[in-house]
């Protein structure tokens, strides 16, 4: 990790760039693969398959009789755990529901607001080096909690051409209604377009790598919309001298072993305390079975040490993380002040893998700074606000002589007519 000691403000965008190529670099191929998988549907999706995955498939559904089997492979441990995850992810994602909003502006004329689902979702689970099956949880449960029909998901199949086994038993767990081997841009791509097999949807969720992200940019262009561009996972911890440096030290590597584009940042006022923290960082490292991706990860990663807490918070502000922890005597400033984060995490035992997996909320978040005008999942993220008007003839004749008045300002007379005859058929 590099050391940087009360850097210069003008620094700080440089100190703070996330290690991801632009949109411009990685948008030729994304272009490529949408364009044949809308001339060419299942063909393509097949052929860029075989040239990204390395496996060839002749039927990418997930069938019945495969669920079946995966859930028969899954140990009753892990199964009880993703249970309890559920649970509390049910629970806060489900009191996130709101009743509908009625007002009456002014006499006669009642507005109210009502939230429908979004009937089609297709998420997006990433494969790879790490089946992140607890992303199912975070997205499918508020999915089917909002009301949505269709559930599809898609997922990388690995060498073999399967699914991990703990991916398709909390799929069929938490009320997913088809899934897909299929992974990377073509799975955006089928979701986006509709194939012979793959349905259109009318949002996409999930984390996924810079590939994914610019494919889920992409298929807004094509009417479809997304949860957010959620990128490589990053985490920025501040810490002092109250914090535990071993504690430190494995959320930095929870969150740098995930892929070798990912980020950690420390934030401290101690300069003993990110000795430590480095230090711990090489004990725990060497243990960890992926320490190649974690340590090329590290090297994207940045120590940085100010001299005060305001200081602190301002470059928390101008990073706007993914995920935050708060391990600080004074962390009620800095969780009052900071108003760009994707999560937070506070205090000594609250680690962010807690949030990862089990604590309730959810861990699907705004990367690359997009904190800073983006949330992450949540139970509105599946649904859409409606608006509703009733006017009573009384009511049109309170405000159907503004409604006249602005629609001829505005130079639409047909908007005036569409007044002027109701007010005309009331008075008469």
């Amino acid at each position: 990790m590099k050391r940087y000691f009360n850097p210069n403000k003008s620094r700080w965008s440089e100190i703070l760039s996330r290690p991801t190529q632009s949109f411009e670099a990685i948008e030729p191929i994304v272009r490529e693969v949408f364009d044949e998988v809308g001339k060419q549907g299942d063909v393509a999706i097949k052929r860029y398959t075989a040239k990204f995955d390395g496996i060839e498939l002749l039927d990418f559904k997930v069938s019945n009789a495969e669920i079946s089997k995966a859930v028969g492979k899954v140990s009753g441990d892990l199964k009880e755990a993703i249970q309890l995850a559920k649970s509390n992810i049910k629970k806060f994602h489900g009191a996130q529901k709101t009743e509908k909003v009625v007002v009456e502006t002014m006499p006669g004329v009642e507005c109210w607001q009502e939230k429908r689902a979004i009937q089609k979702v297709g998420l997006y689970i990433p494969g790879g080096t790490a089946p992140l099956f607890s992303t199912i949880l975070m997205l499918a449960i508020p999915a089917v909690l909002a009301g949505c029909k269709e559930i599809v998901l898609c997922s990388p199949p690995d060498g073999e051409g399967n699914l991990d086994p703990a991916i398709l038993y909390t799929a069929q767990l938490c009320g997913v209604t088809q899934i897909f081997k299929v992974g990377g841009i073509q799975a955006i791509a089928g979701m986006t377009y509709g194939t012979e097999t793959i349905p259109k949807v009318y949002k996409i969720f999930g984390p996924g790598n810079q590939y994914v992200t610019v494919a889920k940019q992409w298929a807004t262009k094509l009417g479809v919309a997304i949860d957010m561009p959620a990128g490589p996972s990053e985490l920025l911890v501040v810490a002092d001298d109250s914090a535990d440096a071993a504690f430190v030290a494995s959320d930095l590597l929870s969150q740098a072993e995930h892929g070798v584009d990912s980020q950690v940042v420390l934030v401290s006022t101690s300069k003993e305390l990110i000795s430590k923290v480095e230090l711990e960082i090489g004990n725990q490292l060497g243990a960890l079975p992926r320490k190649d991706i974690a340590t090329q990860a590290m090297a994207n990663s940045r120590l940085i040490y100010v001299e005060n807490d305001t200081t602190a918070l301002e470059i928390i502000n101008a990073y706007g993380p993914e995920h935050y922890i708060v391990c600080v005597e004074n962390e009620a400033f800095y969780v009052q002040h900071t108003v760009n984060a994707g999560s937070v995490f506070i205090g000594n035992y609250t680690p962010e893998s807690a949030g990862d997996y089990a604590s309730g909320t959810n861990h699907t978040l705004p990367t690359n700074g997009y904190a800073k005008q983006y949330s992450g999942v949540n139970l509105d993220s599946f649904m859409k606000s409606m608006t509703f008007q009733k006017i009573s003839k009384n009511g049109m004749k309170t405000i159907g002589n503004a409604v006249e008045l602005m629609a001829e300002a505005e130079g639409l007379q047909a908007h005036k007519n569409a007044v002027t005859l109701r007010l005309k058929a009331i008075n008469e």
